[in-house]
């Protein structure tokens, strides 16, 4: 039977990118990508590095995921100015995030409808529909 290496998921996701494995690339691909899907802002990720002993400053974090997103390894969302989340799932599919706990939750693509797009210009085409459910608590 075949050992699979620690990194070898994340090295070939690295790969099939297009993107040169470095240490730190694959110590965080390793982060986000070993485990299930979810939605991690760059100081979180910084954190868990830190927390693997992953020596690793939060630009060189911001950095890698910026690499990541436009390698289509991962998808940004922006919640405000001032904040984005990472996706490690890149289908399609919508947010709801809640203002008071800072959480950003899937919503699957077919649980929202649109009845309608704006005229888009010759020559363009709509690569993406993003939408973002923001809640709050009641007070």
């Amino acid at each position: 039977m075949d050992k699979v290496r620690p990194y070898s998921h994340a090295l070939d996701r690295l790969r099939n990118a297009g993107l040169r494995p470095t240490r730190q690339r694959l110590a965080l691909a390793k982060l986000l990508f070993d485990s299930h899907d979810r939605h991690v802002t760059a100081e979180i990720l910084h954190g868990e590095a830190l927390d693997a002993n992953v020596r690793v400053s939060l630009a060189t974090v911001y950095n890698t995921l910026h690499q990541f997103n436009e390698a289509n390894l991962l998808r940004e969302i922006v919640v405000d100015s001032g904040r984005s989340y990472f996706d490690t799932n890149i289908s399609d599919h919508h947010h709801i995030f809640n203002e008071d706990s800072r959480e950003l939750m899937d919503i699957e693509e077919d649980s929202i409808g649109l009845t309608g797009l704006p005229a888009i210009a010759a020559g363009q085409e709509v690569s993406r529909i993003d939408v973002i459910v923001r809640v709050k608590n009641n007070r």
